[in-house]
C-alpha cells in the first residue's frame, strides 16, 4: 500500500505522523471518506467542497487548492493501481506543542489512504441491519457542529460502543431536544405511506450519499420531506434506511428489537439501492485518463 503524506508517496510502513500532531493529541482536523467505483471517484467535487468547508469552519488553512487536492487523491489511487476503493483523506492541524493553541501549529499534515473495500455490511444489505437507539446524544450544533466532519469522533464511537454491547449493527442517535438525528456513521431515512421522511441537517452530517439518495428519490418521483422525527416515527415506519459513503445505502429491519415493516428489506430499499449502484458505476471523476 502506498500512502500520500505531505507531498510524498510512501509505503505504509514509512508513512508516519508525529506524536506532537494536534490531530492525534486533540482530534484537531478534518477528513473525508470517499469511494471509487469502476475507475471513477464518486462525487469527488462534493467531498472536497465539504472538506474545505469543514476546514474553514475550524479556521484550518489546508494550504493546497482543491484542484491540487483532487490530483493527490487520483494519484494515490494510481500509485495503488486501484479502480474500486475506499479513500480516507485527512487534514490535521499539524505538529505543535502540548498546548491547545492552534497557532503553535505552523503547517497542516495531509495524508491520503486508498484501499480495496467491499460492501461494508456484507450480506446485511439483503437481510437488513439491526439498529439500537442509544442513550448517548448527538453533539449539539452549538457545541461541536456535526456538519464539521472532524477528527473528533468520540461522540460517534461512544454510540457505537453502546450498540455493540446491545447487539446492534448500527447505533441511532437522537439530539438533545429528543429529535431523531442520524446513525453513528450514516444518515437515516424513514419510509411511511409512500413518502421518504428524513431529519433536518442542523444536528447531523450533510452526507454526500444522503444528497444522492434525495436525487434518486426525485428522479423516481418519490416525495421527500425533511422534518423533525422521533421514536414513534421510527417504530411505526414501513421501512428505515441508512446512507453513507462507506455504508452506501442499507435497509434497517430491526430497531430496539422491534420489527420494522415486515421485518425484511422493502421495495423502497430495493429501488434506491439499485439506482444508487447504477449511478456509482457510471458517474465520477476518472482516475486513469
Amino acid at each position: 500500500m502506498i500512502i500520500y503524506l505531505d507531498g510524498k508517496y510512501l509505503p505504509k510502513e514509512e508513512a508516519k505522523v508525529s506524536v506532537f500532531d494536534h490531530g492525534l493529541l486533540y482530534g484537531d482536523g478534518v477528513f473525508e471518506g470517499i469511494r471509487a467505483y469502476n475507475g471513477r471517484v464518486f462525487r469527488l467535487k462534493e467531498h472536497l467542497d465539504r472538506l474545505y468547508d469543514s476546514a474553514k469552519t475550524i479556521d484550518l488553512n489546508i494550504g493546497m487548492s482543491k484542484s491540487e487536492m483532487e490530483e493527490v487523491v487520483l494519484e494515490t489511487l494510481r500509485q495503488n493501481e486501484l479502480k474500486d476503493a475506499y479513500i480516507r483523506l485527512v487534514v490535521t492541524r499539524g505538529v505543535g506543542d502540548l498546548g491547545l493553541d492552534p497557532r503553535k501549529c505552523t503547517k497542516p499534515t495531509i495524508f491520503v489512504i486508498a484501499t480495496g473495500w467491499g460492501a461494508m455490511y456484507g450480506d446485511l444489505y439483503e437481510k437488513g441491519l439491526r439498529a439500537i437507539t442509544v442513550s448517548v446524544r448527538r453533539n449539539p450544533a452549538d457545541a461541536l457542529p456535526p456538519n464539521v466532519k472532524s477528527l473528533n469522533y468520540l461522540n460517534n464511537i461512544l454510540a457505537k460502543i453502546e450498540a455493540n454491547y446491545k447487539g446492534g449493527d448500527e447505533a441511532i442517535f437522537f439530539d438533545t431536544n429528543g429529535y431523531l438525528a442520524e446513525g453513528s456513521g450514516d444518515n437515516i431515512f424513514i419510509v411511511k405511506n409512500g413518502m421518504i421522511l428524513t431529519p433536518h441537517t442542523l444536528n447531523n452530517l450533510r452526507g454526500i450519499t444522503r444528497l444522492v439518495l434525495l436525487e434518486i428519490a426525485k428522479e423516481l418521483g418519490i416525495t421527500v420531506k425533511e422534518q423533525n422525527l422521533g421514536y414513534f416515527d421510527l417504530y411505526s415506519a414501513d421501512e428505515v434506511l441508512v446512507s453513507g459513503s462507506a455504508a452506501e445505502i442499507a435497509p434497517v429491519t430491526l430497531i430496539d428489537g422491534r420489527k420494522i415493516g415486515t421485518g425484511k428489506p422493502g421495495p423502497f430499499a430495493s429501488q434506491l439501492i439499485a439506482a444508487f449502484k447504477s449511478k456509482t458505476e457510471n458517474e465520477g471523476t476518472e482516475i486513469y485518463k
